[in-house]
């Protein structure tokens, strides 16, 4: 089997995990165990169907960073539940999904895969950083468009997108984001500054939507060449755009350093990390088929386990 890295966005998954799966699934306690069973599932097909050799399950340490939000405070402004002094915002989170968050980290640990995050970073910075340096092929697998910018067929890294659902799986390389939104990987994250995005409260450049964006870009090649062709009197763009551009000039300012995912963060190596599957055994093997009992967990557990089998 040849080597692949797969990184996943982990809240992006147990989030359409628990809305995918009914909550009537639950413990004897009443706790539903719903995403749980949705994130071991995927992980069994993902892993599978899609050869990964190395997995790591990239973690949001800090889903709201207070240096993005510095920069612009709408930023995930309307998905704050409770600001916290000197710690990460309160992310809201239906209460039968956060119970099963401590549940998630424990069957990740005892299936022996990796979970990594940065503190004051995303998981999209982890996932950033570790497609950025990978030597080996990287699948991306997210609901999350910002993640669209590290997709790179030179070094081999595809976006595996869920957000049609598990059935519909999109695989992202740079022909599949051109063709969708007429601008390169390269260019995504530049393009999605000027259109925005009210998910993450970006509110972009008033009056430039998806195609103008792409078509801006594809005249001027990158953010910072249409912002200089917007200072120069003789570039022969438009004094419409002109005027969008300058009303939103303060906002272009700080926004790329939000929208750009951080590439360049200290991060274990894979070996450090123990990013690469193998087998469940002993001890580890014989706590996860118990809790597969206690926790109602049923067959998820067990297809994980046949999936890590996979690896020896």
């Amino acid at each position: 089997m040849t080597d692949r890295l797969m990184l996943l966005d982990t809240a992006s998954l147990y989030f359409r995990a628990f809305y995918g799966v009914p909550d009537t699934i639950r413990r004897a306690d009443g706790t539903p165990v719903n995403a749980v069973r949705g994130l071991l599932d995927m992980i069994a097909r993902l892993t599978t169907d899609y050869g990964a050799t190395h997995l790591i399950a990239c973690w949001d340490d800090d889903w709201r960073p207070q240096w993005r939000v510095d920069l612009i405070p709408s930023y995930k402004s309307h998905r704050v539940a409770e600001i916290v002094a000197g710690a990460a915002d309160l992310e809201v989170v239906p209460g039968a999904l956060e119970a099963q968050i401590p549940m998630i980290r424990r069957v990740l640990g005892l299936a022996g895969i990796a979970v990594v995050g940065a503190a004051e970073h995303e998981a999209d910075d982890v996932i950033g950083t570790y497609a950025s340096h990978a030597e080996l092929p990287v699948d991306v697998v997210t609901g999350d468009r910002d993640l669209f910018q590290v997709v790179e067929d030179a070094r081999q890294v595809r976006v595996i997108y869920t957000a049609r659902g598990m059935r519909n799986l999109e695989v992202l390389t740079d022909a599949v984001v051109v063709g969708k939104y007429r601008v390169l990987p390269v260019q995504y994250a530049d393009y999605a500054t000027l259109r925005g995005d009210s998910s993450d409260g970006l509110p972009g450049v008033a009056g430039i939507g998806e195609k103008t964006a792409a078509s801006l870009l594809g005249e001027y090649g990158t953010l910072d060449g249409l912002l200089a062709a917007a200072a120069d009197a003789g570039s022969g763009m438009s004094a419409s755009v002109r005027s969008k551009l300058a009303a939103a000039a303060d906002y272009l300012t700080v926004a790329p350093a939000v929208v750009k995912i951080v590439r360049d963060l200290d991060l274990p190596t894979l070996e450090a990390a123990g990013a690469q599957l193998h087998p469940v055994l002993g001890s580890s093997r014989a706590d996860l088929e118990r809790l597969a009992t206690e926790w109602n967990l049923g067959g998820s557990v067990r297809r994980l386990l046949e999936a890590l089998d996979l690896r020896r």
